[in-house]
Order: structure tokens, then sequence, then C-alpha cells
């Protein structure tokens, strides 16, 4: 079994969507932070998020 790194939730206290500059949820399972004003959820790799909109899955 591989450890990744947790992301750390205090890191939400400081991020913004690059899109909406809005808030943003941590979706555990997935491991993403989800933007509902954008309707993006930013990847988190090894504990790190990708906050870059290129990398953002399109949200239904």
């Amino acid at each position: 079994m591989t450890d990744t790194p947790a992301f750390d939730r205090r890191m939400l206290e400081a991020l913004i969507c690059p899109l909406t500059q809005g808030p943003l949820d941590y979706d555990a399972a997935a491991q993403e932070l989800v933007s509902k004003s954008a309707k993006l959820a930013f990847p988190i790799r090894n504990g790190i998020p990708v906050m870059l909109i290129d990398e953002a899955r399109a949200l239904d």
C-alpha cells in the first residue's frame, strides 16, 4: 500500500478559486477542491492542490 500525503484542511482558509475568486469546498473522497461558482473541481495530487484552470474537471 502506498502512503500519499494528506491534504491539510487549513489550506482551505487561504485558497480561493482562480477563476471566480470564490470559496472552495474539499471533497475528501475524490481528492478535489470544488468551486461551485465556477463549476470546476481542482485535483489534489500528493497532498498538493493543483489550482490550474486547464487541470480542473468540469462539474455537471
